[in-house]
C-alpha cells in the first residue's frame, strides 16, 4: 500500500473551496476560543490579535510543586501503561523483510546537511553568528531527508521518491500548522526564543516559518519508519474499539471537551496549559468524525490502535531530536512551565516530553485535514508491507 495514492486529476474548484472552508472552520474554533477564555478574566482580547503572534510577556509561572508533578506523572503513566503492557506481552510478530534498496542520493545529501549544520549550530566561531542563527533549518531539512531515505531503504518506497509533489506540499502546510501553536503559546507562555537577533513583524514571521516548515515532514517520515519495525506495535491491532453506533455521540463529546479546553487555555493558562497539546487534537478529530471524514475515532473504531501509537511515538522521537539540537544552538527556545519545571533532559522538563505524544497525533491529523480526502484515508495507514492499519 502506498503512503499516498498516485497522481490523478487536479481537484475541482468546488472541492478546493470545500476544503478551504473546512480548514477555515477548524481554525476559527481553535483560534477563536482561547481569547474568549482570556476575556472572561482580563476583559480585553485586542492584544491577542497581533500578527505574527507573540507571547504577551509577564510572569505566570508558579514554582515547582511535588503534588502537581506526581499527579501529572500518574496520568501519563496511566495512559501509557495499557499500550506498553500490550506490546511487551505480545508474541513476537513475523519479522519485517527490508527491501534493501540503496540509500538514495538525496538522503546522502541530507546526511551531509545534518553533519555540517550541527557543527555550525554548536561549534562555529563567533564570527559565524548569522550562520549559527539559521542552522536549525538545514539541520532539520537534513533530518527529514535522512529519515525518508531510511524508509526508502526498508520499505522500498518513500513519500519524496514516489510522490514528490505531496512531499513538498507538506512544508508550507507545516509552517502554518506550527504558527497555530505559537498563537496558543501567547496564552500559555510556556516557551520563548533566544538568540534570534533583532527581528520583528513580518521579518520574524518569514525567518521563523523556515524551520517551522520542517515539522510535519519530519514527523510523518519518522512515523513511516517506525511502521517498518512491527515489534514496536505488536498486539495493538486487537485493542478495545469504539462501536459504530457510539462514534458520533463520542465525537460530539470529544469536540465539547476540546472546546472547553481551548477556552481554559485563555482562562487559566497557568493551570490548564497542558491542554495546549490536547484540546486542538480533540476538536480536530471530533469535527472530522462528525463531518464523515477519515478521523482518529474512525481508526479506533475497529480496535486497531497501531496508527495512533505509531504517530505518538513519532512525535516523541522527533521531540527528542528537537530538544537535543536546541540545547546547544545559538538561536534556541527556553521553557517556563508552571509546577513541573524540574528534572530536565536538555532544556525540557522531563514531563514536558509527554506533550510530544499527542502532538504526533496532531501532526498526522492536520495533514488529513488539509490534503484531499482520498489522501487522508491512506495517511493513517502504514508503509506498504509493514502491516495493516
Amino acid at each position: 500500500m502506498p503512503i499516498l495514492p498516485g497522481s490523478g486529476p487536479l481537484p475541482h474548484a468546488g472541492e478546493l473551496l470545500r476544503r478551504a472552508t473546512w480548514v477555515g472552520g477548524v481554525l476559527l474554533v481553535v483560534l477563536g476560543l482561547p481569547p474568549v477564555g482570556a476575556g472572561l478574566t482580563e476583559g480585553v482580547v485586542a492584544a491577542y490579535g497581533d500578527w505574527p503572534p507573540a507571547p504577551l510577556g509577564g510572569e505566570r509561572a508558579p514554582g515547582f510543586s511535588w503534588p502537581v508533578f506526581l499527579a501529572i506523572a500518574a496520568v501519563v503513566a496511566a495512559v501509557l501503561a495499557p499500550f506498553l503492557l500490550r506490546v511487551l506481552r505480545a508474541p513476537t510478530p513475523e519479522a519485517f523483510r527490508p527491501a534493501r534498496v540503496p540509500f538514495p542520493w538525496w538522503a546522502w545529501l541530507g546526511l551531509a546537511l545534518v553533519a555540517g549544520s550541527w557543527a555550525v549550530a554548536w561549534g562555529a566561531p563567533d564570527a559565524w553568528v548569522a550562520l549559527r542563527r539559521h542552522a536549525f533549518t538545514p539541520l532539520w531539512l537534513g533530518f527529514v531527508l535522512v529519515v525518508h531515505g531510511l524508509v526508502q531503504v526498508r520499505a522500498g518506497h518513500s513519500l519524496p521518491a514516489r510522490h514528490p509533489g505531496a512531499f513538498l506540499l507538506l512544508f508550507p502546510i507545516s509552517a502554518g500548522f506550527w504558527w497555530v501553536f505559537e498563537y496558543l503559546n501567547g496564552f500559555a507562555e510556556n516557551w520563548s526564543y533566544l538568540g534570534t537577533g533583532e527581528q520583528e513583524g513580518w521579518a520574524r514571521f518569514l525567518a521563523s516559518s523556515l524551520p517551522f516548515a520542517t515539522v510535519l515532514p519530519a514527523v510523518l517520515g519518522v512515523r513511516d519508519l517506525l511502521a517498518t519495525f512491527p515489534r514496536l506495535e505488536a498486539g495493538l491491532e486487537r485493542m478495545p474499539g469504539i462501536g459504530a453506533a457510539r462514534r458520533r455521540p463520542v465525537a460530539g463529546w470529544v469536540v465539547a471537551a476540546g472546546a472547553l479546553g481551548l477556552v481554559g487555555i485563555g482562562l487559566l493558562p497557568e493551570i490548564l496549559y497542558p491542554l495546549l497539546w490536547v484540546a486542538p487534537l480533540l476538536v480536530l478529530v471530533g469535527l472530522q468524525e462528525l463531518a464523515g471524514e477519515r478521523s482518529l475515532l474512525g481508526v479506533l473504531a475497529a480496535g486497531d490502535w497501531r496508527p495512533v501509537w505509531r504517530a505518538a511515538l513519532a512525535g516523541l522521537v522527533c521531540g527528542f531530536f528537537w530538544e537535543l539540537w536546541n540545547w546547544g544552538s545559538l538561536a534556541r527556545w527556553e521553557y517556563t512551565v508552571p509546577y513541573v519545571d524540574r528534572f530536565h533532559l536538555f532544556a525540557m522538563p522531563i514531563l514536558g516530553y509527554a506533550g510530544y505524544l499527542p502532538f504526533g497525533l496532531e501532526c498526522v491529523a492536520a495533514v488529513t485535514l488539509v490534503l484531499r480526502r482520498n489522501r487522508a484515508r491512506l495517511l493513517w495507514g502504514p508503509v506498504g508491507g509493514a502491516g495493516q492499519g
